[in-house]
């Protein structure tokens, strides 16, 4: 029996890990907040009224497209997701599609989208879409892939017998985790693709700009000094400006 849940308002960890930015950020760029109190003022309770579950689509969670379509006007048809206990999909995965048109057929996953429960597989599950269509041009006419579920759509491929199987998660003698198929015993490893942020295609490959990036070495190092002045105080002692003028008085009841 599966039980359904109502749309995910969380993130999940692969489209976190895949962004490489702070969980912070990414909550603050898709949050919706209509109104709330303001800070600071012990008198006022914290209320907000705030967007509490969104739609996720396969527009990232950063950006304006996501927004977008989950503006409060737009109203449409709630999206159960079933829960899955133990991701078992990622990036560069052979997969062979269970279901439509390319049932049994093999590719390999191009894109995660774990709030969902899709995955997308290059050249597989395709439609024609058309773009840039208005009065006085007829569009472009190209070939878009549909998300799939994992949960009824797609299957790992076994790397033995090269066929569909089903995994389970278990702990190597050395203690690593690992999927294991379920119809030869063989591990399933990870795609290295897996690792590829929006940044870098691996970590062992990613180059720190010295301009740019704080050194591994100097991420430790404090290199703020604590002064009791502002920061108008601090240009100005920059930049040797001294300040001549005398404030007016004032009073205080």
């Amino acid at each position: 029996m599966r039980i359904f849940g109502s749309l995910a308002k969380k993130v999940g960890d692969l489209t976190i890990k895949y962004s490489n930015f702070p969980e912070s950020y990414v909550k603050r760029s898709y949050e919706q907040v209509y109104w709330k109190n303001p800070s600071n003022y012990p008198q006022y309770p914290k209320a907000q009224i705030a967007r509490k579950k969104y739609r996720f689509t396969t527009n990232r969670p950063w950006t304006s497209q996501f927004r977008m379509q989950n503006d409060r006007n737009l109203h449409r048809k709630k999206v159960f997701v079933e829960p899955i206990g133990e991701w078992s999909f990622f990036k560069g995965d052979r997969v062979e599609v269970m279901v439509g048109r390319d049932k049994g057929k093999q590719g390999i996953v191009s894109q995660v989208i774990q709030e969902r429960n899709w995955v997308i597989v290059e050249g597989l599950n395709t439609h024609l879409r058309v773009v840039g269509k208005d009065k006085t041009f007829p569009g472009i006419t190209i070939q878009s892939e549909a998300p799939l579920l994992v949960t009824t759509g797609v299957k790992l491929v076994d790397p033995e017998t090269l066929k569909p199987t089903e995994i389970e998660w278990r702990y190597t003698e050395e203690g690593d985790k690992v999927r294991v198929s379920l119809d030869s015993s063989r591990i399933i490893p990870i795609p290295k693709s897996a690792e590829e942020t929006m940044d870098f295609k691996s970590k062992e490959l990613y180059i720190e700009n010295v301009d740019k990036d704080t050194v591994s070495e100097d991420a430790t190092k404090i290199t703020f000094a604590p002064k009791l002045r502002t920061f108008e105080m601090d240009i100005m002692e920059e930049m040797g400006i001294e300040e001549d003028r005398v404030p007016a008085k004032s009073y205080w009841y």
